[in-house]
């Protein structure tokens, strides 16, 4: 329970910095020569953070975060970052909702890149026109940044669960005992049975 508190705390986080730091610097570079907001490394982190909010307390929570962020953003940034972050984390939830959820039963790995990707997007052209931002000038530059903070937490995840796989498991152990020990001492632990000796009503 816990780790779903940190996580929605962490989606409205990301949400928050994201806005703030694209008011305070504007734009940055973000590697292979372009250029996107500030805030677009925390923006792709939330898309992240907004499909474990989603599976960990539904669709209407995810919607709660995202208006508590445009709130935080109004009064941390500027009112025209927080109405464009708000439309576009919106409308990138519809879309993640057409994409990502019917994809999770497949596995998360697999729905997080597709919505992700679709998300990015949609969430990307809204923000720079409703921010004020170029729009075709930032956009390879936002979708790389939101690309790196989706592969780089999933190939950890990944990582960090091969490695648990191949970590060799201990057998169960009940009652202080297990395996063939286990059932060695119960075995003596067991009355024998009485062979009849020689002679007696039970041998004839």
């Amino acid at each position: 329970m816990i780790l779903r508190v940190l996580a929605a705390l962490g989606y409205l986080a990301t949400i928050v910095a994201a806005n703030w730091a694209t008011s305070r610097y504007g734009m940055i570079g973000v590697g292979f020569g372009l250029t996107a907001t500030a805030g677009t490394f925390a923006a792709g982190g939330a898309l992240l953070l907004r499909d474990v909010v989603q599976d960990a307390f539904g669709r209407a929570a995810v919607l709660a975060v995202v208006l508590a962020g445009a709130l935080l953003s109004y009064l941390l940034a500027t009112p025209v970052l927080a109405l464009a972050s708000g439309a576009a984390f919106l409308l990138s939830e519809t879309a993640d909702m057409v994409v990502y959820t019917p994809l999770r039963e497949r596995g998360f790995v697999r729905a997080v890149l597709a919505s992700n990707l679709v998300g990015a997007v949609a969430d990307t052209v809204v923000f720079l026109a409703l921010a004020g931002f170029p729009i075709w000038a930032a956009l390879p530059g936002q979708l790389v940044g939101k690309a790196w903070m989706t592969l780089v937490p999933l190939a950890v995840m990944l990582l960090v669960r091969g490695w648990r796989c191949a970590l060799p498991r201990q057998p169960l152990q009940r009652g202080g005992t297990g395996g063939d020990a286990g059932r060695a001492a119960r075995a003596d632990r067991l009355p024998r049975p009485e062979h009849p000796r020689p002679g007696s009503d039970l041998g004839r």
